[in-house]
C-alpha cells in the first residue's frame, strides 16, 4: 500500500509516529511495521537497491523507534551497573558501549547501546522491548536515588561509506575526530543533538539523536539536502547487511530465554567486578557448567532466497532436530544464502553439514565462520 500522507495510515493513537514520519512518507516510504510501540519505515522500494545504496553511498534511516531509557541522579552509575554484566567503570563520559540487560536467570532482556553523557547521566538506546518498565520496576525497591524516564529523543541513522563527507558538510571538519563508539553533544543550526559514531549496519556511520521532536522535519530535510551531492538516499535498516555482519536482532536471534554464552558474547560479561548486577549468580553458574547450544553461521545451498525468513526454520542432523535458523538472507555481494542459527553445541564445529527444513523444501547447509563479511571490522577500524 502506498501512503500519500499520515492520514492514510492509521492504527490509532496508541501507535506513535516519529518526528520524521511525514518526511519519510514524502520521500517514498511505502510500508511500516511497529517497533517499541512506534511506526518504523520498512520499505523504500527494492531492498536489494537499498542494500547497494548503503554499501556504495549512504542512506538516511528513521530509527526513532530506538527509544531511550534515561537514567540520572546521584546513584545513576551504580544503578545502571546493576542492570548489565558489562563493566561500566571502563566506560568514560562521552563513550558508548554495546551492553546486555539480563534478568535473574541470565536471560537477555535487551541489547542496547549505552551512551554515557555525564558521570551520572546515561541513555540506553533500545532494541524492541519495554526495558523502561523493567528499569523503573528495579528502581522501586533499590533504595537508590535515580530518575528513570523516556526523554524527548529521536535518533536518525546516517550510514554508508559517504556518511563522513555528509557529516562534514553538516558539522564541519571537526566531526572527523569523533571516534568509533564515542558521542558528542552539539547542535545544527539551533537543532539540539547528540551525535555518535554508531549504527546498525556494519558500515561506517553515525546516529543523530534529536533532542526536540519539533525539529524533526527540519533535521530530515537538512540532512537530505547536505547529502544530495553524495548520492544520499532515504532508506531502511538493511537485513542483508546486518546479517552479513552477524549483527543480532532481538526477538529473532535472541530473547529472554537466551543467555550471552550461547551467543558467544562472553566479552560483554565481567564476573570479577564487585557490583552485584542482576543475573550475576546465574551467569557464574552457566560459565562453570557450559551451554548446550550455540549460535553459528550457516551457508544454505539453494537458489537465492527471495527475502528474509519470516519464521524459524528447523535444523536437522539426520533425523534429529538440533536447532533453528533465526535469521536468513541472500547476500548479493557474496552471492550466497547466509544465516544465523542456534544449534546444539556438538553440531557447532565449522564445516559440519546439516539440513534446514523450510515449509516448502529441505536444503543442505554448512556451518561457517561469522561474521560473513568484514570479520575483523576493518571498515570501522580503518575509519577510526
Amino acid at each position: 500500500m502506498t501512503f500519500k500522507n499520515s492520514s492514510n495510515f492509521g492504527f490509532g493513537t496508541q501507535i506513535r509516529k516519529s518526528p520524521y514520519f511525514d518526511a519519510t512518507v514524502r520521500w517514498g516510504a511505502k510500508a511500516f511495521s511497529v517497533y517499541n510501540h512506534m511506526y518504523i519505515p520498512r520499505d523504500f522500494g527494492d531492498p536489494i537497491q537499498n542494500y547497494w545504496n548503503l554499501v556504495n553511498d549512504a542512506i538516511l534511516c528513521d530509527v526513532a523507534v530506538e527509544r531511550q531509557v534515561e537514567i540520572t541522579g546521584p546513584d545513576a552509575a551504580v544503578f545502571t551497573q546493576m542492570l548489565t554484566p558489562r563493566d561500566l567503570t571502563k566506560c568514560s563520559v562521552g563513550q558508548c558501549k554495546y551492553v546486555l540487560i539480563t534478568n535473574a536467570d541470565g536471560g537477555i532482556l535487551n541489547d542496547p547501546i549505552l551512551l554515557r553523557l555525564a558521570e551520572n547521566h546515561f541513555w540506553l538506546s533500545l532494541a524492541d522491548n519495554d526495558v523502561l518498565l523493567w528499569a523503573q520496576g528495579v528502581a522501586v525497591n533499590s533504595g537508590m536515588d535515580v530518575t528513570i524516564h523516556e526523554p524527548d529523543v529521536s535518533p536518525l541513522q546516517l550510514q554508508g561509506p559517504k556518511s563522513r563527507e555528509i557529516m562534514k558538510a553538516l558539522f564541519g571538519d571537526e566531526i572527523v575526530d569523533l571516534r568509533y563508539y564515542w558521542l558528542k553533544e552539539t547542535e545544527l543550526n539551533g537543532i539540539p543533538l547528540v551525535v555518535s559514531r554508531t549504527g546498525w549496519s556494519s558500515e561506517l556511520g553515525y546516529e543523530l539523536y534529536l533532542r526536540d521532536a519539533s525539529f524533526g522535519e527540519l533535521l530530515w530535510e537538512r540532512i537530505m539536502e547536505a547529502g544530495a551531492p553524495h548520492n544520499l538516499r532515504p532508506g531502511h535498516t538493511s537485513s542483508i547487511r546486518r546479517i552479513e555482519g552477524a549483527m543480532l536482532s532481538y526477538h529473532a536471534d535472541m530473547d529472554i530465554n537466551t543467555n550471552p554464552y550461547e551467543l558467544g558474547l562472553e566479552r560483554l560479561i565481567d564476573l570479577e567486578i564487585d557490583a552485584d548486577f542482576i543475573g550475576k549468580t546465574a551467569l557464574e553458574r552457566i560459565s562453570r557448567k557450559g551451554v548446550s547450544r550455540k549460535q553459528v553461521g550457516l551457508e544454505i545451498e539453494e537458489a537465492p532466497l527471495a527475502g528474509p525468513n519470516t519464521s524459524f526454520w528447523s535444523v536437522f542432523c539426520g533425523e534429529s532436530n538440533i536447532g533453528k535458523v533465526t535469521s536468513a538472507i541472500h547476500s548479493p555481494r557474496l552471492d550466497r544464502n547466509i544465516a544465523l542459527a542456534m544449534v546444539g553445541t556438538e553440531f557447532a564445529e565449522i564445516g559440519t553439514m546439516l539440513e534446514v527444513r523450510k515449509p516448502e523444501a529441505r536444503v543442505v547447509a554448512t556451518v561457517v565462520e561469522k561474521p560473513f563479511y568484514d570479520p575483523r571490522k576493518k571498515i570501522n577500524s580503518a575509519a577510526a
